[in-house]
């Protein structure tokens, strides 16, 4: 494999673990092996640390896919508890607020699936990475300032119902990039005149990338230590320190 030249590797990133955990990993595993200082190594498209699932990883010139590769359709597996909001949308803070949750019938939570399938207006969480004035929505939120961000417009391809239960509703969504599943809890719980959060989710698809084709982190790191590597002959390969970290 030539990771200089670029390579793409599929990773199913496990629970607690950042993206940039991921990447960390599997740059350094990259650098010991070739003797280097510096490489490109990127991914495509975030996933929370309460998020489990595809996590594309780019090396060398391969980073140059990554807004194609993180531009593909997106499905994920999301469970909802109803009856609840936190600041967050999801377990990364506290609930804040609980709502009735007797009045939620099967019924009542297939129509109001219905009202996000196609093309909807989505205000993306305060605790979230979009900026404000050059500052992250997420750093001001958990300082306690006020946080106002403007509703993005999105595709929500399909969305569909695998469990339900009147506290907890466990949906799949296949959604165009920028989509919050956080925030599309929250959106669900108003819907359904009560309350939502996210309590678990897992991104089971990137553009033609399953989970069932990806690696555990070890199996990558295993991968990496041991595959046959291929240096680019040209420039790149006599100047070990021309790529930068991304």
């Amino acid at each position: 494999m030539d990771f200089l030249s670029g390579e793409i590797i599929c990773i199913d990133k496990p629970l607690h673990w950042t993206s940039f955990d991921v990447v960390k990993r599997v740059r350094g595993t990259l650098l010991r092996r070739l003797g280097r200082k510096k490489m490109k190594v990127g991914h495509a498209g975030t996933l929370d640390p309460l998020a489990t699932g595809v996590m594309i990883i780019a090396t060398g010139r391969a980073t140059k896919q990554i807004d194609t590769l993180q531009a593909g359709v997106k499905e994920y597996v999301a469970t909802i508890r109803l009856g609840a909001t936190t600041p967050s949308f999801d377990l990364e803070t506290e609930i804040d607020a609980t709502y009735p949750t007797e009045h939620i019938t099967r019924e009542a939570v297939e129509k109001a699936l219905e009202g996000f399938h196609g093309e909807i207006s989505q205000v993306p969480p305060a605790f979230s990475a979009c900026k404000i004035d050059g500052h992250r929505a997420y750093t001001m939120a958990r300082k306690g300032h006020d946080v106002e961000l403007k509703p993005k417009t999105l595709v929500i391809d399909e969305i569909e119902l695998l469990e339900y239960s009147p506290e907890s509703i466990t949906i799949r969504v296949v959604c165009s990039k920028g989509t919050y599943i956080r925030a599309l809890a929250r959106d669900i719980g108003l819907a359904l005149n009560s309350g939502g959060h996210l309590t678990a989710l897992r991104r089971t698809r990137v553009g033609n990338v399953r989970v069932e084709d990806c690696m555990t982190v070890d199996s990558a790191i295993d991968m990496l230590r041991e595959v046959e590597i291929t240096m680019p002959d040209d420039e790149s390969s006599s100047h070990p320190d021309k790529n930068e970290t991304k």
